[in-house]
């Protein structure tokens, strides 16, 4: 358990660094584990939770989130989200869709979000609330928030500003892990959740310390891209690892 809540620090502060919970990865790591895989999306979606919670709330204070944006993309995803947690998925399935989905996030991560550029939104803005809601969906199915393939395409489409993309990001995140936890636990029972509870508790201490360090001190430390560049190979190689068994 001591290396496992080691890693799960250093998962939190790099996601955290560059905006996001770290979910599939966390759920990644509990699978390699050897954990009931009905207990990964339960844990990883309260770790989620708790490293998202402090940067969303840091960006509403500063005034930097589009509330009329994010929640109209929030509003659509959840409800998927909550679906996505509802779903019944084999063993089989959910590693298979979690590999993959981690291999995509880290090929996200690859994206600089410099390749945005300044003007209007391109024509495709529009359609981002309708995108959210397969992302919601597959975040509730396997236990991940979906702001890391949500913001990539806001940056493509020029959706807004880097700062109010990234607090969108936080908050969709948050709110899809809230919405996919519940669809967890009603799928699975009441009787996980101590088990859940109990199994992650030391995980989450180690989220909250991780989470606090990469949002406050990483970028200090390491360029912002370099940051980038250690998730995103942390990410594909966990997720490899996942698919080749």
């Amino acid at each position: 358990m001591t290396w496992l809540a080691i890693i799960f620090a250093l998962t939190a502060l790099l996601y955290a660094s560059v905006g996001f919970g770290g979910g599939s990865t966390y759920s990644a790591l509990l699978a390699l584990a050897g954990v009931d895989f009905r207990l990964l999306p339960i844990i990883s979606l309260l770790c989620n939770i708790v490293v998202v919670s402090g940067s969303s709330l840091r960006f509403a204070r500063s005034g930097l989130t589009p509330w009329r944006g994010a929640i109209t993309l929030t509003a659509i995803a959840a409800p998927a989200a909550f679906l996505g947690g509802l779903t019944p998925v084999k063993e089989a399935t959910f590693l298979a869709l979690l590999g993959a989905s981690l291999v995509l996030t880290g090929l996200t991560l690859l994206i600089p979000a410099t390749a945005t550029r300044e003007g209007e939104p391109t024509p495709m803005a529009r359609w981002m609330p309708f995108i959210s809601a397969p992302i919601g969906y597959l975040a509730g199915l396997v236990g991940i928030g979906g702001g890391i393939f949500l913001a990539p395409l806001l940056h493509l489409v020029r959706w807004n500003n880097a700062r109010a993309i990234a607090a969108t990001a936080a908050f969709f995140i948050l709110v899809n892990s809230v919405f996919g936890l519940a669809g967890q636990l009603i799928k699975n029972g009441p009787g996980l959740i101590g088990a859940a509870a109990a199994f992650g508790l030391p995980l989450l201490i180690a989220v909250v310390i991780g989470g606090q360090i990469g949002s406050l001190l990483a970028v200090r430390f390491l360029p912002q891209n370099a940051i980038r560049w250690l998730t995103a190979a942390l990410t594909i190689w966990v997720g490899a690892r996942l698919l080749l068994g």
